[in-house]
């Protein structure tokens, strides 16, 4: 099993362990641009977690909810990384409900006077 002994392993390690990130240096940057929560606190990756612990991670304006359950060192696969944590976090909001940002066609310059004020309107209503 991917499991050792030890009952406390860092936060970004974790994250990346149970496949919250797609790197470790990807989980410790979250960690040091303060995405990462554990118990409510902002942690640095070498912050321990234990199991119990809540830890929240902010990615992609979406953020992921998790309970510790066990704890890994290695990074494991997707069935028994399911089984190291409980995730809380609230369902994503669909695709299309997204704000969807105005593009402006390449090669048209600058909006005129009129066209940001028809954005404008837009806007409002």
């Amino acid at each position: 099993m991917a499991t050792d002994e030890a009952t406390t392993v860092r936060v970004d390690s974790w994250i990346w362990s149970v496949r919250l990130t797609k790197t470790r240096s990807l989980a410790a940057a979250a960690c040091k641009a303060g995405h990462v929560r554990v118990n409510g606190d902002r942690v640095k990756p070498a912050q321990t977690v234990k199991v119990g612990d809540e830890v929240r991670v902010r990615m992609d304006g979406y953020e992921r909810i998790v309970v510790v359950k066990r704890i890994v060192r290695k990074r494991v696969g997707p069935p028994v990384a399911a089984e190291c944590l409980t995730d809380n976090s609230p369902p994503r909001p669909p695709r299309d409900a997204l704000l969807m940002v105005p593009q402006r066609d390449r090669g048209t310059g600058r909006p005129t006077k009129r066209d940001r004020r028809l954005l404008e309107q837009f806007r409002e209503h």
